[in-house]
């Protein structure tokens, strides 16, 4: 069953558009992330779903009631949506208590301590009901938001930059764990990201916005491996591109020699066009003869990153190979996998 729906969606705002025909669906469970440069529209979306933005054209659904469309608007308050914020948003003069507690209405008082009991005991911080946002570290008050949220189990989580506060020593780890608390949960959810990094630990579906538009939506994976033009490619990662031509169905002729797909090619027989090839993808060996020459390096700890000079071209490779310097020859090959052309 999908959760959420969007369908043709503009949005306008004095006289601008700033949302242009989005689609999306996810489904129960799934967590979406918002991912692109700031003024792209990720946020005006968020707003939109919540309700805190009307939109001009298209339509928004979750689970199937309609909260958004032609002549129809449902009030934010009456759409089963649970809100993240960067900020936190805690009431200052509340409890931690209070805070988590402050949307859950129609429980008795027996239902409602056990209901706070479960939500302290869900973001780990058990015995802190009785503090004051003050008294709680960024990360604390994170987590009390959170639980905020899903104290009134909403259809929808939605999380506006909810990590851009936390100390970076701290943020990867908080991040895994909020995710396993949705998913525990089977709570659908939308994240809004400017960093690709987050949308790769936190999400599993990517939305990558440009100018207003979804470029692609698909698996995270997916948009990283098969991405469908250039942007997407260099918005998720450091490419490559070399000049090629397809010599056969699965088969490439290239500055590095023949270099051969893992999947038939969708371009004709002598087609010509640029290959596209991730860092990783590249494979670097020891050789005195060979065509590439090591031109700069630049130790990462577990992986090293060379730029390595071959003919005119000038090629990003990341090897867990240290042994390599500057000025020295190699070999280059390319590790099977799906070939990309553009």
């Amino acid at each position: 069953m999908s959760t959420l729906t969007i369908e043709q969606v503009h949005s306008d705002y004095q006289g601008q558009a700033i949302l242009k025909g989005l689609d999306l669906v996810l489904h129960q469970g799934e967590i979406a992330a918002l991912l692109g440069p700031s003024g792209c529209g990720k946020t005006t979306l968020l707003k939109a779903i919540a309700g805190l933005q009307p939109i001009s054209q298209g339509r928004i659904s979750i689970n199937g009631r309609l909260l958004s469309g032609p002549d129809v608007f449902v009030p934010s308050e009456q759409r089963e949506v649970g809100m993240i914020f960067q900020d936190y948003a805690l009431f200052p003069h509340l409890t931690v208590a209070e805070n988590i507690l402050f949307g859950v209405k129609g429980l008795s008082k027996s239902d409602r301590q056990s209901r706070l009991s479960e939500m302290l005991a869900l973001v780990k911080l058990e015995g802190l009901g009785g503090r004051y946002p003050h008294e709680l570290s960024g990360g604390q008050q994170q987590r009390v938001s959170i639980a905020r949220a899903l104290a009134y189990e909403p259809e929808l989580l939605l999380l506006d930059e909810p990590f851009s506060n936390i100390d970076a020593k701290v943020r990867g780890e908080m991040m895994v764990e909020i995710r396993e608390i949705l998913k525990q949960r089977g709570v659908s959810a939308v994240f809004v990201t400017h960093s690709k990094d987050e949308a790769f630990v936190f999400a599993d579906k990517l939305a990558l916005f440009k100018e207003g538009a979804i470029a692609q939506y698909g698996d995270a994976e997916a948009l990283y491996a098969l991405p469908a033009d250039k942007y997407v490619a260099e918005f998720l990662g450091q490419v490559n591109y070399l000049s090629c031509e397809v010599s056969a169905r699965n088969r490439l002729n290239t500055l590095l020699g023949e270099v051969q797909s893992s999947s038939d090619l969708d371009k004709a027989k002598g087609y010509r066009g640029e290959l596209l090839l991730r860092p990783e993808q590249l494979q670097i060996a020891e050789d005195e003869r060979g065509e590439g020459t090591i031109i700069a390096r630049r130790f990462l700890g577990n992986l090293c990153h060379y730029s390595i000079l071959i003919g005119e071209e000038v090629l990003a490779v990341r090897s867990p190979l240290h042994h390599f310097t500057e000025g020295q020859n190699v070999a280059l090959s390319v590790t099977p996998h799906p070939a990309v052309l553009f």
